[in-house]
């Protein structure tokens, strides 16, 4: 991406603000949407324009969605004063939600007679990922696309794969978050273990570093969740919503995913007992009444 080029971010939770502040950290032009002032206020205040509607982001022609769910990228695009509310020609939009593989091919198909680019480009790698630069995005779409989608995509992510048309990457995004929900499971009882025995996290980090199960997750999470650490990093809520998702394409498909489904339905009952906004390290609350910082 050139100095010049601009990019509008439609969504500022906690990804869409680290996406948007690396973008102007990167000292790009960057244009931000939210239906909540605070979120633009706090964007505007380092250095990102503001815009009354997700239409006005279509100037920026390549606008980054970060949205929780597919009818909200719906109305944020396809609304009456969606993105491509005016069926601007040529401007690219990259989802970077994590959301139904149908729903997306769907909405490129619109976009193209709109004039438009769809890429979908779900990532792995969170808020801290995002501000490192370090994220590893799934992409979907039509090849000349994902290309003029590279340049903006590459100031966030170590790994960029191409996996086909859109729909893809949300698809292997799928694939993506039944190892994290899964994993994430086990690393809860590992560090209820841990907590129960009174045993230093750090300690046994390091004792199993190395080993078998040693991986990013064990590394980045671990002590998190033995801590009970639950400062933001990604939502229960999500976890729901894309763990029911590949729970939805294996039924279509005929597979049973009776793990997957056993982790969904502890991260729902997580969001049923008033942790669906929590960091994911929430997952602590199961085994134990916490005494957690915020």
């Amino acid at each position: 991406m050139s100095e010049q080029m601009e990019v509008g971010v439609a969504g500022l939770g906690v990804m869409g603000s680290a996406i948007a502040r690396r973008f102007l950290g990167r000292e790009r032009t960057v244009c931000v949407y939210d239906i909540r002032p605070e979120a633009t206020d706090a964007l505007a205040r380092e250095g990102a324009a503001t815009a009354e509607s997700p239409a006005v982001l279509a100037a920026s022609g390549v606008v980054v969605l970060s949205l929780n769910t597919a009818d909200i990228v719906e109305q944020v695009v396809f609304g009456a004063d969606g993105v491509l509310s005016a069926a601007p020609d040529g401007v690219l939009v990259i989802d970077m939600s994590s959301i139904d593989p149908g729903r997306t091919h769907e909405f490129a198909e619109r976009a193209a007679k709109l004039g438009a680019g769809w890429v979908d480009a779900p990532l792995s790698g969170g808020a801290p990922g995002a501000e490192r630069g370090e994220l590893t995005l799934m992409l979907g779409g039509e090849e000349e696309h994902v290309e003029r989608a590279l340049p903006a995509l590459g100031a966030l992510a170590a790994r960029l794969t191409h996996l086909g048309p859109a729909g893809s990457g949300q698809l292997v995004k799928s694939v993506n978050q039944v190892l994290v929900g899964v994993g994430f499971a086990a690393l809860a009882e590992a560090a209820a273990l841990v907590r129960a025995a009174g045993l230093p996290p750090r300690q046994v980090l390091t004792a199993l570093s190395g080993g078998r199960a040693d991986s990013a997750l064990l590394q980045e999470f671990f002590v998190k969740f033995a801590d009970a650490d639950l400062s933001p990093t990604g939502r229960v809520s999500n976890m729901v919503k894309d763990l029911e998702a590949a729970r939805d394409y294996a039924r279509s498909a005929g597979i049973p995913l009776p793990v997957t489904t056993a982790v969904a339905e502890l991260h729902r009952w997580l969001a049923a007992a008033g942790h669906g906004d929590a960091d994911n390290a929430a997952l602590m609350h199961y085994y134990a009444p916490l005494e957690v910082r915020p």
